[in-house]
């Protein structure tokens, strides 16, 4: 029986490019885990969109005499040519601008408002008298309150990721103009996060099969106490408050990470509607559907506490099943950064090369328990050593062979000795063994079965060595040559959910014209007699220079 499995995907702020921090952080695990749902045959919704009312698209406008809805708009559409490019397979990618969003965060915020788990209170706001406004909490800078780092914001730490207020900062400043801000009174609403503490932690210690990493500092936020959360703030740029409300606060709007959280259900609602079945979306948000939360590492309360509480509150709808969260990537051993443009950009990498292999990279050494680095010559040997090298070449000999010597035809085996037979049933068996480790999230483990399969494939091939048998003994020749496509097309889904355009480049190769997911998630044999399409090359061997080239692009403006 087919499972419903709903994918929640962190919102990126659209005002700058996507690096690949965020792709390994959070864009590309849940496509390999969507991509490998839908091969087993289950129900997959994966929706997310870019934040529009983020307070980076505010600084970024500024800074470009721009408004912020031209910098969003500008984002989103090059957000959209990435994905397309890269092969991650939203089921929707949409905005928090569109009027369906609003409605829904509104309706949310009356929802937990009339049940009184939103309340108002009179709290000190930052105001800068040099630029004459009220600051946005990210426009806010100072020293954090537990771990002193000197760079925090007036919403969060990203050294130690605990979330902050302006007014906790040590010596706050102004992060525009550098000025020490004013604190004056203004009247906010606050979501009563407190009121949930218990539920939460009896929650909680319920998901044994979360990361240890999430659980952890999950817990830690938990043992501390959780404090209530404002919702509003005073920006003209931000989700728009109902409009019974609104009359009494027209300078307000929802402060953005109460409302982009909501964008995970509005999306899905969107997309009911756009496939012409309005209510579909409940089926991936009640009953026995999971939901599935993949975010970066400095996102994980939002994700595992407060849009919990808020759909406690809400009422009717699923908690996360899971928080797939991973830590950060760094780039040629030193902290990311975008600011200093330390970073490789997704736009500037796919202009120049194939998106496979950096999908396998990053699969082969995803953050999933502890920060790992990107380097250029690392990308270089994993590609020309592992796929060029051994999957590749596996590939390539094989095809090349048997297209040349059996007329582009699969041949017919004879008898299957013992050492064939357990090649064949090791595909098989990794297949069954990848399967478990993919529905735990656990990708790189996977991603490493396939590879070792491979690497016996290799092994398997120089002992029949069927070039130099057919000389002598054709029909031996043809029965290896058969087990080896057998097993080729056992690594095509293997590799499928991580490589999909090499994987599907290879699936037509073999003779089939089904797109893999509609084959299912086991080893498709291939029939003797099957006519094969000229191979070519799966992946394309990479120079040295380009390791001495790219490293010299990082830290300048490209």
């Amino acid at each position: 029986m087919s499972e419903k499995i709903f994918i929640g995907v962190a919102w990126p702020y659209a005002n700058s490019p996507l690096h690949l921090g965020h792709i390994a952080g959070a864009y590309l695990p849940p496509d390999i885990f969507a991509r490998y749902h839908r091969t087993k045959g289950n129900n997959v919704l994966m929706v997310s969109g870019s934040d529009q009312h983020g307070t980076p698209i505010t600084i970024r406008a500024e800074q470009e005499g721009k408004t912020p809805a031209e910098i969003s708009s500008k984002y989103h559409k090059q957000f959209l040519e990435s994905w397309h490019k890269l092969g991650i397979t939203f089921d929707l990618f949409t905005t928090t601008g569109t009027e369906n969003h609003t409605r829904v965060a509104q309706d949310i915020f009356l929802t937990l408002l009339e049940k009184g788990f939103i309340y108002k209170e009179t709290v000190q706001q930052a105001f800068c008298a040099r630029c004459q406004r009220y600051l946005p909490d990210r426009y806010v800078e100072g020293a954090c309150p537990h771990c002193r780092y000197a760079g925090a914001r007036g919403d969060q730490c990203d050294q130690c990721g605990k979330p902050l207020s302006p007014e906790e900062l040590v010596d706050a400043r102004c992060g525009v103009c550098g000025s020490t801000p004013e604190f004056k009174d203004s009247e906010h609403f606050f979501f009563r996060l407190s009121a949930f503490e218990d539920k939460l932690l009896q929650w909680v210690k319920r998901q044994k099969h979360w990361r240890p990493n999430v659980l952890n500092f999950t817990s830690r936020y938990l043992e501390e106490g959780l404090k209530d959360r404002a919702i509003t703030r005073d920006i003209d740029w931000g989700g728009p408050l109902p409009p019974e409300i609104a009359r009494d606060y027209p300078d307000k709007r929802l402060y953005v990470w109460f409302e982009a959280v909501i964008g995970y259900l509005s999306a899905s609602k969107e997309w009911a509607k756009n496939t012409n079945d309005e209510n579909g979306w409940q089926r991936f948000w009640q009953g026995d559907a999971k939901s599935y939360y993949f975010i970066g590492k400095d996102n994980i309360p939002f994700h595992t506490l407060i849009w919990p509480a808020m759909l406690m509150g809400y009422g009717g709808l699923n908690l996360p099943y899971d928080v797939p969260s991973n830590e950060y990537l760094t780039i040629e051993g030193r902290k990311l950064s975008s600011s200093r443009n330390w970073a490789v950009w997704l736009p500037d990498y796919l202009s120049r090369y194939d998106p496979d292999p950096l999908r396998y990279l990053l699969s082969v050494n995803m953050p999933e328990t502890g920060d790992t680095d990107f380097s250029w010559r690392e990308f270089v040997r994993r590609n020309n050593d592992e796929l060029v090298a051994t999957y590749g070449n596996l590939v390539q000999r094989v095809l090349t062979f048997v297209y040349r010597r059996f007329d582009g035809c699969v041949p017919v085996p004879t008898e299957i000795d013992a050492y064939s037979q357990e090649l064949l049933d090791k595909t098989r068996k990794t297949l069954v063994t990848m399967d478990g480790l993919l529905y735990c999230c656990r990708f790189k483990e996977a991603i490493k079965s396939a590879l070792a399969l491979a690497q016996e494939a290799n092994r398997y091939l120089e002992e029949k060595s069927p070039w130099k048998m057919i000389k002598e003994n054709k029909q031996a020749a043809a029965t290896a040559l058969y087990v080896a496509l057998n097993i080729i097309s056992g690594l095509k889904t293997a590799f499928y959910p991580f490589l999909p355009f090499s994987s599907q480049k290879l699936q037509r190769f073999l003779g089939f014209e089904s797109c893999i997911e509609d084959d299912g998630w086991q080893l498709r044999e291939v029939p003797p007699g099957q006519k094969l399409l000229p191979p070519e090359p799966l992946f394309t061997k990479l120079g040295e220079e380009i390791v001495a080239e790219e490293t010299a692009r990082l830290g300048k403006q490209v």
